[in-house]
């Protein structure tokens, strides 16, 4: 497949990666989106937006982020190099604000007065909350009541921004039915509210959206790795629940001779209901408003998920995610819970980053497979840092007591 007319071909004008993607909607929401994506195709094209936005993301985000060698942690493992896009740095300290941001002036340019968001591990909810009191707009926040628990610190900040943070009781408590309470919302309030989701998932135009705000990181990701090491890296890689720091990160490498591979959490083991691994162990189905890989249950309904990581487990995967599965171009492999508190802790003493638990997946990945490939380098996306993990990792976990003598 030739990727060098990529984003211009997908999606297509229906919204479509292939099979996958597409609008499933009722039909009272149909305009509701149809607004959106005139409204965003006329922005994005706008000379006035592109500054603007540019503007925040220097001046307010901290962009660029740079990339890191993990120099320590490489020399530990062998002579395979690790380096890390550090999205952790980011403004709020998640790739979140890369979209967010970008929804939050689609959101004054067509004149909404509120914004809703579903969130797992609570980065997008921060996110969102810091758009929203950047651009003086409401914000109410959808989270489950476990991943409130296991996400206090965020759900402060949240707070402290001046969201309105809801528990979502029912079912499993956690990501899922977050994003079916928030669904709730915007099909009563869509005239004068956007549902900014949080992910590249949803009905279109929302993982093209998202695409395509998150898609900063791996243009700077690119160019940066060139400029040190005047050539490209061997593996990219980054972590896959949703998927819209991946896809961020994987677009501008796809035309270039590398090899590219999402991270799924295998969780606590193959089981159902054990893992969050969509792509590895799902089928095609439709949920939330778009058609991609899900994991089911006897049923065909979504199926139980659980992950480590609050911001993983979700039962699908973005469509585009699906459609470059498909394609042969992306790999999709596994890192256990187990492997990501190992990956967190290692991280953490040689080279002191603490990082999410959700871009631990990925470091887990990257030092798994440096240990195979023993030359080379894997660039990973550190998609945030893991102050919110930190209180949930010492009660599980203690402080890395096993660790202490790494030198």
């Amino acid at each position: 497949m030739d990727f060098s007319k990529y984003l211009k071909e997908y999606p297509d004008k229906d919204g479509k990666f292939g099979s996958y993607g597409g609008a499933y909607l009722p039909e009272e929401l149909v305009p509701a989106m149809k607004e959106i994506e005139q409204a965003y195709l006329t922005i994005c094209h706008s000379s006035q937006f592109i500054n603007e936005l540019r503007r925040i993301r220097k001046e307010f985000q901290g962009r660029p982020t740079p990339v890191y060698h993990c120099e320590r942690l490489s020399r530990m493992i062998g002579n395979c190099q690790i380096y890390l896009k550090r999205e952790d740095l980011n403004h709020s300290g998640a790739h979140k604000l890369n979209h967010c941001m970008g929804e939050g002036l689609l959101a004054k340019f067509m004149g909404k007065k509120r914004i809703i968001a579903e969130t797992g591990a609570g980065q997008h909810g921060v996110a969102l909350a810091t758009a929203a009191a950047f651009f003086g707009l409401e914000c109410t926040i959808y989270m489950g009541e476990v991943d409130i628990a296991k996400q206090a610190p965020n759900v402060a900040r949240m707070k402290v921004l001046g969201a309105n943070v809801v528990p979502v009781s029912r079912g499993l408590k956690t990501l899922k039915e977050a994003v079916d309470a928030a669904f709730e919302d915007y099909l009563a309030n869509y005239k004068e509210t956007i549902y900014c989701i949080g992910s590249v998932v949803g009905p279109h135009p929302f993982p093209m959206m998202v695409r395509d705000f998150q898609m900063v990181v791996g243009v700077e990701a690119r160019e940066q790795f060139q400029e040190m090491m005047g050539f490209l890296p061997d593996v990219v890689t980054a972590c896959v629940g949703g998927g819209s720091n991946s896809i961020g990160m994987f677009v501008p490498f796809l035309n270039d001779p590398v090899e590219i591979v999402g991270v799924e959490p295998l969780g606590r083991s193959e089981k159902m209901g054990d893992h969050a691994a969509s792509m590895t162990y799902g089928s095609e189905g439709v949920m939330h408003g778009f058609n991609s890989i899900m994991l089911k249950d006897e049923k065909g309904e979504p199926a139980p998920v659980y992950s480590i990581a609050s911001g993983l487990d979700y039962p699908s995967v973005g469509p585009e995610h699906a459609f470059l599965h498909d394609s042969g171009r992306v790999k999709y492999e596994v890192a256990t819970d187990e492997e990501a508190v190992d990956a967190f802790f290692k991280l953490s003493r040689y080279e002191g980053i603490i990082p999410a638990l959700e871009s631990s997946h990925a470091v887990a990945y990257a030092m798994r497979r440096a240990k195979e490939m023993n030359t080379g380098s894997i660039l990973v996306n550190l998609s945030g840092r893991g102050d919110k993990d930190l209180d949930y990792v010492i009660e599980k976990y203690g402080y890395g007591e096993k660790y202490k003598d790494f030198k």
